[in-house]
């Protein structure tokens, strides 16, 4: 099971009702915070999360909207938490820029945070035996960009009756077969998993994508997904201003979704210039299973059962359709003018 909480899906600026780039993926023990926009860590406080174990920081790109979060947050961690190391994932330029930022935030004496910096390549960034994470590169304003894919490994399910017939006896030796091992029976017989083992079951899979110029070239990357998150931050009527920021609009990502066969797509990163109606407006048509995030949105994905949301702060679920959205969801926004990245 995945749970991924949006702290904040405003474009490059914040407004009344969105805040700034930066979301919470939990995982069984993992918790990933991915960007860290300006004012995140009181997001963090509002949506009830806690800061406990929140020091995995996965970066999206290195502008500002995406990383200037980080240094009160490392401040808070340093002073009042009871967190010793953060570990922040990013390209080299990111990170860079998160040394830049620390050192403003740290003076050697006062320095009390340990920070790994982690250079991201694509390919796959931490797994156990039933989780994966993956980066991949995303193209945005010739910036080292990456999207990042959570991964349920796929299982094979203990078949009960198959072992009987076979005589395996229950304890360990049932256990060793679960985990791909041959066993061998008193008799001598050797049984192998594959005797007493189903067919693989994909595990869920959850494809982040941040800021990007382009999506014919994340149609692999994010295929299957049964949970998609990419940004649309303008509209059709603006497909040459998202061209000339590097960014996209609904509609494209809405294609990318429906070419690449996700099961949901998930739209953040919204200007202030639009209404969540218009962007829903756009999308829907192209891909109908399509939710625009609002700040405080949690949405649920487990394998084989429906997509849950509901606002993380009070436990409510909106309406299920995508179509017919909570009015709340869809109010409007602070007008606003277009978004160059810093």
């Amino acid at each position: 099971m995945f749970e991924l909480t949006f702290l904040g899906t405003a474009a490059s600026a914040p407004s009344v009702q969105r805040g700034l780039s930066s979301a919470v993926m939990l995982h069984r023990e993992y918790r990933f915070l991915i960007d860290c926009g300006e004012g995140t860590q009181r997001q963090v406080l509002r949506s009830g999360l806690g800061f406990k174990r929140l020091n995995r920081v996965l970066l999206t790109h290195g502008h500002l909207d995406h990383i200037l979060g980080l240094g009160g947050l490392a401040s808070t961690f340093g002073r009042w938490e009871a967190i010793e190391e953060m570990e922040i994932y990013g390209g080299a330029w990111a990170l860079q820029r998160v040394r830049e930022l620390m050192r403003v935030v740290f003076t050697t004496s006062e320095e009390r945070l340990h920070i790994d910096y982690h250079v991201i390549e694509p390919g796959i960034l931490l797994e156990d035996d039933v989780f994966r994470l993956r980066a991949f590169p995303v193209e945005h304003r010739r910036t080292e960009a990456f999207g990042f894919s959570f991964e349920e490994k796929s299982r094979r399910t203990f078949q009960a009756g198959k072992a009987e017939a076979l005589g395996v006896p229950a304890g360990p030796i049932r256990r060793d077969l679960v985990n791909g091992l041959a066993v061998s029976l008193p008799d001598g017989r050797t049984v192998l998993p594959d005797d007493v083992l189903g067919p693989p079951i994909a595990g869920a899979r959850v494809a982040f994508v941040g800021d990007a110029g382009r999506v014919d070239n994340l149609v692999d990357d994010v295929a299957g997904a049964d949970l998609l998150v990419i940004e649309a931050t303008y509209t059709a009527e603006e497909a040459d201003v998202a061209a000339a920021f590097g960014h996209l609009t609904a509609g494209q990502a809405a294609w990318l979704a429906r070419e690449a066969g996700v099961q949901h797509l998930v739209l953040h990163h919204i200007s202030r210039r639009y209404p969540g109606r218009a962007i829903l407006d756009e999308a829907v048509p192209i891909f109908p299973q399509t939710f625009v995030a609002k700040d405080f949105d949690l949405f649920r994905v487990v394998k084989q059962k429906p997509l849950e949301w509901q606002d993380a702060r009070r436990g409510q679920s909106p309406d299920a359709a995508p179509a017919k959205t909570d009015p709340a969801t869809l109010r409007d926004e602070t007008q606003g003018r277009a978004e160059a990245d810093v």
